[in-house]
């Protein structure tokens, strides 16, 4: 069942990733300006501008161009950067290893933080520590990034001078001077997500309080400490993990604007400047690379709430 329910998952992958890569590469065709004004300046001669287009084989039919680049895509070769004239591939790598850091330090701050304001206000329903977590939440989730992150580094970096007001970090860094200057960035993520992450752990409490299994354990004398962690949080988190899973594909792709703000060199903003300079190579392997840790991200968190809720699992057929 599980191996059926991957192939079919990993065929639909497949076929959303090449429709992507349609997407994003007639896209980039669409940004205005021309490659070889782009890489040479302004003032290069026009001939010069021609001949270096004509090199990159920028001047045949977009469906050859589609087809070479594809065909090499498959074979393992991103192709070669517009604008540094190299290997796309070890930008891609280095930029995701970058995004997978500040996506992993927002996950560990924001994931106990929101189960933990969930719980609290399911267990206080109706009260206004309940009410007060919720319009939290909302008023979090709604607030844009880049104003969160602006009044972050008013706040920590101008005012506080407690963090770094940019996350590229000295040479040579260890873990833990990285993990500081990877602080501020990832709060507005912390902001964003804690709001949703409360309230999905938040219903799944009350409901599971509500439930008959709950009650019948109550009844039966067991101490409420015990009924909590037996019954009721093993049953509420059970949808709060699986969202949070799902969150995954954002966080190590969709920072454009947080990695613009603090001068982060990762993949949204690899992507962004790929796109303001039309590099094309560069534009196409990072979204498409993105689209593919949005896909296994999916996947991962269907497959973790099969695991863990058993009931989950015939829909996997």
């Amino acid at each position: 069942m599980i191996v059926k329910f991957l192939m079919k998952r990993a065929l639909l992958s497949l076929i959303t990733l090449a429709i992507l890569s349609i997407i994003v590469f007639l896209g980039g065709q669409l940004l205005p300006g021309d490659v070889g004004r782009a890489v040479l300046g302004p003032l290069a001669d026009a001939r010069a501008v021609a001949v270096f287009d004509h090199q990159l084989g920028l001047d045949r039919p977009l469906p050859v161009q589609y087809w070479e680049w594809i065909v090499h895509l498959l074979t393992g070769d991103m192709g070669s950067s517009f604008t540094f004239r190299a290997p796309v591939a070890p930008f891609i790598a280095e930029a995701l290893v970058n995004s997978l850091k500040l996506a992993a330090l927002a996950f560990v701050l924001v994931v106990p933080l929101g189960i933990a304001g969930g719980v609290w206000a399911a267990l206080r329903v109706g009260s206004w520590t309940d009410r007060g977590i919720v319009l939290l939440g909302q008023s979090l989730g709604i607030v844009p990034e880049f104003i969160s992150s602006i009044v972050l580094i008013l706040i920590f970096g101008v005012w506080l001078r407690w963090l770094p007001m940019s996350a590229d970090w000295p040479e040579g860094a260890g873990a833990l001077t990285q993990v500081r200057y990877l602080i501020l960035p990832s709060l507005p993520l912390v902001l964003v997500f804690f709001g949703y992450i409360a309230r999905v752990a938040r219903v799944g409490t009350i409901e599971a309080l509500d439930a008959d299994y709950t009650r019948t354990a109550i009844l039966k004398g067991l101490p409420m400490g015990l009924v909590m962690r037996r019954h009721v949080l093993r049953n509420a988190l059970l949808p709060t993990i699986t969202v949070t899973a799902s969150l995954v594909g954002y966080l190590a792709g969709g920072l454009v604007v947080i990695e613009t703000l603090f001068h982060y060199r990762g993949i949204g903003a690899l992507i962004y400047s790929a796109a303001k300079g039309k590099d094309f190579p560069m534009l196409e392997a990072g979204v498409l690379t993105v689209g593919a840790i949005y896909a296994i991200a999916s996947v991962f968190a269907d497959l973790l709430s099969a695991a863990l809720n058993p009931r989950s699992g015939a829909r996997l057929a």
